[in-house]
């Protein structure tokens, strides 16, 4: 043993002269006359260079707290603007169902005619007539939008706001959905009340355009039936869902945003030439 512990001295004395730091040394020395510890090594480590966990926490909560705010925010301003809607759809249903209405179509007209300009592009048949033309071809229809409009704010929200009122007058709606009045009121809706109110659009917008009574009735003639058909295709599921499942007050906004779609294929009808 005397001899071992000569040789570790003899060892730990030619390191030492070596000029090995003094912890390696430590590290050879019996545990009575070492200085090391763990914790000492620990706290005068430098740890700069490591991600602090809670630094990074912070902006990650910072991030998620702003962003669930913004939504949140977002989310209490369209809130108020709908509720601020029902409120004045309650004080002045017929205003605002019109007002509504002549947003709704007048957007609509302006689509149809941002489609029909697109397909007019794209025709190579047409290049030589989309070169006389380019200035007509290139531009918003002012007058066009303005009867779509018009019509949207005099005509069909008036029309739906009064048939709607008659309609669940004559047959009150019902808690289930799923019922016989459901059900007659989508066959006098598409069947009766539909044929009328199209042949009154093709009229009313033909006079807006300033067409005579013969070239709106020759329109009629040719449009008229593929009109009608397409209008059932939409029209009456759309219907079914309005009156089954729409309050009352709500069902011209309703029949307004199903009409966008509708009334874009009604401006590219009724202006097809």
């Amino acid at each position: 043993m005397k001899t071992i512990a000569s040789a570790s001295n003899t060892l730990l004395l030619v390191l030492s002269s070596c000029g090995v730091g003094g912890s390696l040394t430590n590290a050879f020395m019996s545990p009575q006359q070492s200085t090391y510890t763990p914790l000492s090594y620990q706290r005068n480590t430098p740890l700069t260079h490591l991600p602090s966990p809670s630094n990074n926490a912070q902006p990650q909560s910072s991030q998620s707290s702003s962003t669930c705010l913004h939504l949140a925010e977002l989310s209490g301003g369209i809130t108020e603007v709908w509720n601020s809607y029902l409120d004045a759809l309650e004080a002045n249903p017929l205003l605002v169902k019109s007002i509504t209405a002549g947003v709704i179509l007048g957007a609509a007209d302006l689509s149809g005619q941002a489609l029909q300009q697109a397909i007019a592009t794209n025709n190579d048949d047409d290049n030589m007539e989309l070169s006389t033309n380019n200035n007509n071809s290139n531009s918003v229809d002012i007058a066009r939008f303005l009867r779509f409009a018009f019509f949207g704010f005099i005509l069909q929200a008036p029309w739906n706001h009064f048939y709607y009122q008659i309609l669940d007058g004559a047959l009150p709606p019902t808690e289930d959905p799923f019922t016989s009045t459901t059900a007659i009121k989508v066959v006098i809706d598409q069947f009766i009340q539909a044929p009328i109110f199209t042949v009154i659009i093709f009229g009313f917008l033909g006079v807006l355009e300033g067409k005579s009574l013969d070239s709106i009735k020759e329109q009629l003639d040719e449009d008229y039936v593929d009109t009608m058909l397409a209008n059932w295709k939409l029209w009456v599921p759309a219907t079914a869902v309005n009156i089954a499942f729409c309050p009352p007050i709500l069902r011209v906004l309703f029949l307004n945003v199903v009409f966008f779609f509708w009334s874009i294929f009604l401006s590219l009808k009724l202006n097809k030439d």
